[in-house]
């Protein structure tokens, strides 16, 4: 298949936003932020509702709406056919492995057709299967329906589920029985989606939503009392923390954990005694991180402390867990980092990743005795499934790569033998033969070696005339697994080739390579990125100027920053939800993220260092007058992580500011939030936007 040859017409004028001189000074600096209205004075109520919206915002976002339609005339039939193609590889009536509980088996499925998943069940090792939760028919008529959590009580008589309305992620809890599909009284609003059950199955704890939209607050729901009498658990006040909630794999424990993005601290409850103290494991010390499990008469821990940068594993009394008592069972190991980790009744489990490889090591508690899964290809992407169950000799595994469609994998810690359970199905074909995966590195600026994974068809020459999407994230210390993707194909198969930047901001190469990539070292997160793109060109995947570059949310910061500063090396960006308007956010401590992400950035409004360093790099304060690629900006109206107003004044400042090149458009779902379209065909329509986009790039606007 080829790129399609798409008509060239005539841009449209683009619209002209107003603007309303406005400034402010902060260290003797002054700055300009004539958009700066874009932001709706009442944004906390258009999260909720998106009619509250200024009519002068809406109008001007309609219009960005409008042009970049009529920039992508033409591509009407390649977007359909994107479409058509991306769904013939989803297998429409997919289905889960069933997760076993007690008598029973749990699983999501889809139906033919449906947008939505729905929850079931049967009888353990039986076939009835039963719905609990038809997401399709609960979202039936909503401009928008995400379905958040659902977890049955331990009895396995209740469901509570929850559903965000807006994209605004509210969600409001409810519950249902399971025998009888009715819905109780129970509704309980304003909380993050999640619900963990009492043990006796009489009720619930949730994280409640403050007005600035954090998880400040856990809150205890008893069934048949309205959410108004809800015990308040737990209430953390320091607004840079955020709270969630989880249970130990043995269920012995509801977890409370308290965190930033530097450091954490847990508290425990004994799940069968709600009346019970709150007990904290270790009080939050400035950069101590740390994670909770349960065996027998110890808490497992995972930790960075003693200077454990890629995490270590050590053990403490349950009765006494303070750090003082913490002894080493998994010694620190400088490179191998600690991802993940379940404790079962006989074996400890974890995923761990070495040279940006992961692997599954499995513990037997009696013994000591390891053993190791993993797997030869150059490049893939690796997950653990821990189920419901604690005494359990069963752990389920994930396995995909680039050409590799996912496998679910049951792995018995007894015998050590492997049962397939599932192989995704790609009802269109795929022949994982007709690709080429491969992994390369770039050299930074200071020396550094940055892993590049990438996908091909094997007919795409290697002579730097095929284009490329190079994607890009850097930041959180996320790492991007090289797992099958199935959309990307339709790219492939046009000729492009495929890359994935595994930037520092990162944790590909461990912790180091994340704290390289954040606040004063910021900058060599988009340094990366721009060698990775030379590196493709130089090793002929590609050429300079014919690479589109990708990224969302932080991703999509990092669009905005080799925008400015290596603009001749992209022939387009696609920004999706950008978060580019850096040094306002962080400035603006009522936003819901602001105050937990100064540690990830810096706090500009009380550190002089940290404004100078935001100033240097922040994509909408650092456009200049030169030419831009074409750029695609896609957000939210309600989207609560990164605000609508950034991409609308990111593209109206580029435009007026730009001596050439573009064009430059927003698309912005006024029905969605940072996740996009949540139906997962609905979702299709975007990614077919921003692929002939893509396609339209490398094919050219303008004549």
């Amino acid at each position: 298949m080829k790129i399609e040859c798409l008509a060239v017409n005539p841009l449209p004028a683009a619209p002209v936003c107003l603007r309303k001189p406005f400034s402010f000074s902060l260290y003797g600096v002054e700055i300009q932020d004539d958009y700066a209205w874009i932001k709706a004075e009442n944004w906390k109520d258009v999260l909720k509702d998106p009619s509250a919206l200024d009519p002068q915002i809406k109008t001007y976002l309609d219009q960005e709406n409008a042009y970049t339609d009529a920039a992508l005339t033409g591509t009407e039939d390649l977007r359909k056919r994107l479409v058509s193609e991306m769904r013939g590889r989803i297998k429409e009536d997919d289905s889960s492995v069933p997760e076993v509980d007690g008598a029973y088996a749990y699983f999501t499925r889809y139906r033919e057709g449906g947008q939505h998943p729905l929850i079931c069940r049967t009888a353990r090792g039986g076939d009835d299967e039963v719905v609990l939760l038809d997401g399709d028919k609960e979202g039936e008529g909503q401009a928008f329906f995400d379905l958040g959590g659902a977890e049955h009580s331990p009895d396995h008589r209740y469901l509570a589920w929850s559903a965000d309305l807006k994209g605004s992620e509210y969600f409001t809890l409810r519950v249902r029985e399971t025998a009888t599909g009715l819905e109780l009284a129970d509704e309980v609003p304003g909380t993050a989606g999640d619900a963990v059950w009492l043990g006796d199955s009489s009720g619930f704890y949730y994280v409640e939503l403050d007005e600035n939209h954090r998880p400040v607050r856990v809150r205890l729901h008893r069934l048949g009392t309205p959410a108004s009498e809800d015990k308040a658990i737990y209430e953390e006040h320091d607004p840079g923390f955020f709270v969630n909630i989880s249970a130990t794999q043995s269920d012995a424990f509801v977890l409370i954990e308290a965190s930033d993005h530097e450091t954490s601290e847990v508290w425990i409850i004994d799940r069968a005694d709600p009346t019970g103290t709150l007990r904290l494991v270790e009080p939050r010390t400035l950069s101590l991180r740390y994670d909770v499990e349960h065996h027998g008469d110890q808490l497992v821990i995972v930790t960075n402390a003693d200077g454990a940068e890629d995490f270590k594993i050590m053990t403490t009394p349950v009765a006494a867990p303070g750090r003082s008592n913490w002894r080493d069972l998994v010694a620190y190991r400088p490179g191998v980092m600690i991802l993940f980790t379940v404790a079962l009744a006989k074996h400890l489990v974890r995923l761990e990743r070495e040279d940006a490889k992961p692997r599954i090591v499995i513990r037997e508690f009696a013994t000591g005795r390891e053993e190791t899964i993993a797997f030869e290809e150059e490049t893939y992407s690796l997950g653990i499934d821990p189920g419901y169950e604690f005494d359990t000799t069963i752990i389920r595994y994930r396995y995909s790569s680039l050409t590799t469609p996912s496998e679910v994998t049951d792995y018995d810690l007894a015998t050590g033998t492997r049962t397939l359970r599932k192989r995704q199905q790609v009802p269109s074909g795929h022949d994982a033969s007709n690709y080429v995966t491969r992994r390369i590195f770039a050299t930074a600026p200071d020396g550094q070696s940055v892993p590049v994974s990438l996908l091909h068809h094997r007919d795409t020459p290697i002579d730097g005339t095929a284009p490329c999407l190079l994607y890009g994230y850097g930041s959180y210390g996320m790492s991007i697994p090289a797992g099958f993707r199935t959309n990307i194909l339709s790219l492939v198969d046009r000729g492009f080739v495929f890359a994935i930047a595994h930037i520092r901001g990162g944790t590909e190469k461990g912790w180091r390579w994340y704290l390289d990539g954040k606040r004063e070292k910021k900058q060599n997160t988009f340094t990366d990125f721009i060698a990775c793109g030379h590196a493709l060109a130089d090793a002929r995947y590609t050429s300079r100027g014919r690479i589109v570059a990708h990224g969302g949310s932080a991703g999509g910061m990092l669009m905005g920053a080799v925008a400015n500063l290596a603009p001749e090396l992209f022939v387009g960006i696609v920004a999706e939800v950008p978060f580019v308007d850096v040094l306002n956010t962080m400035l603006d401590a009522e936003l819901p993220l602001t105050p937990p992400e100064w540690p990830e950035w810096g706090n500009p409004g009380e550190d002089e260092a940290a404004f100078r360093t935001i100033l240097s790099y922040s994509p909408y304060d650092n456009i200049k007058p030169q030419n831009y690629p074409g750029i695609l900006a896609l957000g939210g109206l309600t989207d609560p992580r990164v605000t609508y107003w950034e991409p609308a004044k990111w593209v109206a400042r580029l435009r007026a500011t730009m001596t050439g090149g573009g064009p430059i458009l927003l698309k912005l779902n006024m029905e969605a939030g940072h996740g996009g379209a949540a139906g997962r065909f609905d979702r299709l329509e975007e990614v077919a936007l921003t692929y002939a986009f893509a396609i339209k790039s490398v094919t050219g606007f303008k004549a």
